[in-house]
């Protein structure tokens, strides 16, 4: 039986516990998954509990969100390269006795992020979902501005895309002339900047989808500009975690739909 859950502060808004649900109901699996609520604080005993306590094997994983996708990284020694680089795991799951931590999200943005080589990209924001997306861009594309509050962020996402050159810029900088917009910052960080736009002339993806739409969503498709939701976002990365934690292979295309279908009006 797959025994999984969705761990973070604040957890009660997360669309997590109905889209794997319906996943393993699907594929025909019995399985459980609900939310946890758990902070920054309490992982360390939550994550210890898991290694030590009695029946802690009957777990199959975990999702990861805020604000724990560093913080993991601390804890759980055996992480894949690329979520090392990234410094940034959303995907705690057990596989030959241990438990092992990865980045769904790195793989998610892979395949939604279709650019040119030479695509002018922007990412607003720095933290863990950033670090995944500039991850992803790392063989794609040659350069990438980073709008920031602070400096402080840059060393991590150079880290995280060595191949790229990495331009920091303000948060009010207008998007006007960029084929690629990756959204990261938390909700209304960015609502203020929204109206800087005048001119959409490419792929805004937001990695919000609670609350929404944003006010950059609302600007950006008010010019014409393409939406990637942070439900498709949520839906690609899931799927990496579903295949993970049932150990089991199915058509990601086909399941693909039936997620986004069940989650359209959430």
């Amino acid at each position: 039986m797959i025994k999984a859950a969705v761990i973070g502060s604040p957890i009660t808004h997360s669309l997590s516990p109905k889209i794997h649900r319906k996943a393993y109901e699907i594929l025909g699996l019995e399985a459980s998954y609900n939310a946890i609520e758990v902070s920054e604080s309490s992982f360390p005993d939550f994550f210890s509990g898991l290694q030590s306590e009695d029946g802690a094997s009957t777990w199959s994983g975990f999702s990861l969100t805020m604000p724990l996708k560093e913080i993991v990284l601390k804890h759980c020694e055996s992480a894949d390269s690329i979520t090392t680089a990234i410094n940034s795991g959303n995907t705690l799951y057990r596989s030959e006795g241990s438990w092992k931590v990865t980045s769904t999200d790195f793989l998610a943005f892979q395949y939604l992020l279709e650019v040119s080589k030479d695509a002018k990209v922007a990412i607003i924001g720095g933290g863990g979902t950033a670090r995944a997306a500039i991850g992803a861009l790392n063989t794609k594309v040659k350069a990438v501005d980073v709008l920031l509050r602070s400096e402080n962020r840059m060393p991590a996402l150079r880290k995280a895309a060595p191949n790229l050159t990495v331009n920091q810029l303000d948060m009010s900088e207008p998007l006007d002339n960029y084929d690629l917009i990756i959204q990261t910052t938390p909700s209304n960080v960015f609502d203020q900047y929204a109206l800087n736009t005048e001119r959409a002339n490419g792929v805004l993806l937001e990695a919000l989808y609670k609350p929404g739409p944003t006010e950059l969503v609302q600007r950006y498709e008010g010019l014409g500009g393409r939406i990637i939701s942070g439900k498709e976002l949520l839906v690609e990365q899931a799927l990496h975690q579903i295949e993970l934690f049932s150990e089991s292979k199915f058509d990601f295309a086909e399941m693909r739909l039936n997620l986004l279908a069940l989650i359209a009006l959430d």
